[in-house]
């Protein structure tokens, strides 16, 4: 096993995963399970660490945690995780680490680094990748490094509001991104319009709506609609190259893009905003790790955590 070995974990609201990750981004060994539906934090806590310890090698280096925020000083209080509030998540890895050492980012940031090191965003000198799924998330890249802020939760364009009428967000605003074009929004809105199946998911929707049904469209129009908007504001605000749209959604593809770009040209007036190239991220579900990965790579050769 390459002596560059690091450990990835993800941490999201409906999967957990971990896995081992060389320097070149390819991930060797994979484990995930699903996040447990609880009010128990240790429950959840317990899931992680179990998973972890079944991926955990003696040559592992660093581990590179992405979870989603918002975060502040290591502690993560995840929208869609709602029994983890100022959960000292760094803190619990780091009593397994043995000195190893752990770096924790937001996990748009995560799938962000990912996708332009070996992803969408590759020669990229300004880069956001979207995370698109139980919640929707943001993460920027500018010259090859994170923009974290001060806080650690910058490029969260889940929170850009895209509707002042909107609905309202988890987050407690109105008309965010986020309530409009996350996983569980999009299917809660097509119900509401008529919209059944069997398993009302994201998958399902989905297949509806390949197979023509038209509340299933429309769902996914609204929600594409919604991300373009808010990538247009985002692309005029920070002087984008690309934007990668990732997480569960994102495997809508052009049911999904194909809105969101046109909503995105409609509304990019400026012609530094139109340049930016609005595509679908290119590692799929493993980008947060494949970031969370890299994050620890840099770790290393930073020599700090």
């Amino acid at each position: 096993m390459s002596a560059g070995v690091v450990l990835a974990v993800d941490v999201g609201g409906t999967k957990l995963a971990a896995a081992l990750v060389d320097s070149g981004g390819a991930l060797l060994r994979t484990v995930r399970a699903p996040t447990p539906v609880t009010d128990n934090a240790e429950e959840i806590w317990a899931a992680l660490e179990t998973i972890v310890a079944e991926v955990d090698d003696d040559a592992v280096r660093a581990i590179g945690v992405g979870c989603g925020g918002p975060m502040r000083d290591e502690l993560v209080s995840p929208l869609n995780i709602s029994a983890w509030r100022d959960f000292p998540l760094a803190d619990r890895l780091r009593q397994g680490a043995r000195g190893r050492p752990v770096v924790l980012r937001n996990d748009a940031i995560a799938m962000a680094v990912g996708e332009q090191s070996h992803g969408a965003g590759r020669q990229a000198r300004a880069f956001l990748g979207i995370v698109v799924s139980t919640g929707v998330g943001g993460g920027l890249v500018i010259d090859g490094h994170p923009v974290d802020g001060p806080t650690g939760n910058a490029g969260h364009i889940g929170h850009v509001v895209v509707d002042a009428d909107g609905p309202v967000c988890a987050c407690g605003g109105r008309g965010c991104l986020e309530a409009i074009a996350r996983g569980p929004a999009v299917v809660a809105w097509a119900v509401e319009q008529g919209w059944s199946a069997p398993q009302p998911d994201g998958r399902s929707l989905v297949a509806d709506a390949r197979a023509g049904d038209p509340i299933a469209l429309a769902a996914l129009t609204r929600a594409g609609r919604a991300l373009g908007i808010a990538c247009a504001s985002t692309a005029a605000l920070l002087d984008l190259d690309v934007i990668a749209v990732g997480g569960g959604l994102s495997a809508a593809g052009d049911l999904l893009l194909a809105p969101a770009t046109a909503a995105f040209e409609r509304h990019a007036g400026m012609e530094f905003v139109r340049r930016c190239r609005l595509v679908v991220a290119a590692l799929g579900t493993d980008a947060g790790l494949v970031g969370a990965g890299v994050l620890a790579q840099q770790a290393l050769a930073g020599g700090t955590d």
